[in-house]
């Protein structure tokens, strides 16, 4: 019998780069744009992406290796369960892209995410969304990576949500010197909510069809990033949550604006000149857009307060070569 499983994509409202911080704050929103996992037991280890022309066992292969990496892990987990690892073939497909283009939604994080999801599924052992979370997280903490988790955290829960970092250097420490069940299970000081906003709008993603910064200059970026940045940008993510919560219309724009603002002021390079036209086209209208994630190309978002709105900003964004990846209402 065959498991079928996904992952969903993510984008960020505000705090992308503060919340690189251990204890400052993000929002992220998950976008139903899928990645696919299908999985069933087999003679021999099969791995397959579409990613790759190529399939792979568990022979280490570079392509490979995250997903192995992955297998590696949760095997480790089974055995805490008293469960036996058995040979299967996993099928993953969605690379999350257009036109051969990266759009920017999915990560490393999403590939761990359903290679998780499709061996749990499998062995018929239910994870909650924060056993997800912490197991994807520690892979990639494994692995040396030094994001702040905070896609990986949407991508697990699939929701709206406030995402507060841990120190990860810590976690990612102790990986050495405990056993994957005690880490796992034990406290790591994130926090994490998921956010039913209030608040009746149009929510859009623009594609800018470019490709986002290189990382070279994600980490010129980030080193510029000061104590004056973090408490002005973790003042506004929790103001834009409480007034996603309660309706508030005009603060939620204020926010956004603002956390806009102090991403601009810390590297121009964020807004691209298609993000600067996603931006701009939402002037005159009562919405707010702005850039999301690493900035420099990809994707942005938008919050629409009004339908003739919407559409005047869709077309705006079209004629300054910006498509329109996802649209969802949100009602009360």
């Amino acid at each position: 019998m065959t498991k079928t499983v996904r992952t969903c994509g993510k984008l960020y409202l505000a705090g992308e780069y503060s919340v690189l911080t251990a204890g400052q704050g993000a929002i992220l929103k998950h976008i139903p744009i899928y990645m696919t996992g299908k999985i069933h037991f087999a003679e021999q280890y099969r791995l397959f992406s579409d990613m790759f022309d190529h399939a792979v066992d568990l022979t280490p292969d570079d392509d490979y290796s995250l997903i192995q990496e992955t297998v590696a892990v949760m095997d480790e987990f089974l055995q805490s369960q008293s469960i036996s690892l058995s040979p299967f073939s996993l099928t993953i497909t969605g690379k999350m892209e257009r036109d051969g283009k990266k759009i920017g939604l999915g990560s490393s994080g999403s590939v761990v995410v359903v290679t998780i999801r499709a061996i749990a599924s499998l062995f018929d052992v239910p994870l909650s969304a924060d056993e997800t979370f912490k197991l994807a997280a520690y892979v990639l903490l494994k692995r040396g990576d030094n994001g702040s988790m905070g896609d990986v955290a949407c991508i697990a829960y699939e929701d709206l949500i406030y995402y507060q970092s841990f120190n990860r250097k810590k976690i990612a420490e102790q990986i050495n010197e405990l056993p994957l069940e005690k880490i796992v299970t034990q406290d790591w000081g994130y926090i994490i909510r998921t956010i039913h906003p209030q608040l009746p709008c149009d929510f859009l993603v623009g594609w800018t069809r470019e490709p986002a910064i290189s990382s070279v200059l994600i980490n010129q970026v980030k080193a510029k990033i000061s104590s004056i940045f973090l408490t002005q940008t973790q003042e506004e993510v929790l103001r834009l949550e409480k007034a996603l919560l309660v309706g508030e219309k005009e603060i939620v724009k204020q926010s956004l604006e603002k956390v806009s603002c102090l991403l601009l002021q810390l590297s121009p390079a964020i807004y691209n000149e298609k993000l600067r036209a996603l931006k701009r086209s939402s002037r005159g209208l009562d919405c707010m857009a702005k850039s999301s994630g690493a900035g420099g190309g990809d994707c942005g978002i938008a919050l629409s307060f009004d339908s003739e709105a919407s559409q005047i900003l869709v077309e705006r964004w079209q004629a300054a070569g910006i498509e329109v990846l996802y649209k969802e209402r949100w009602d009360r």
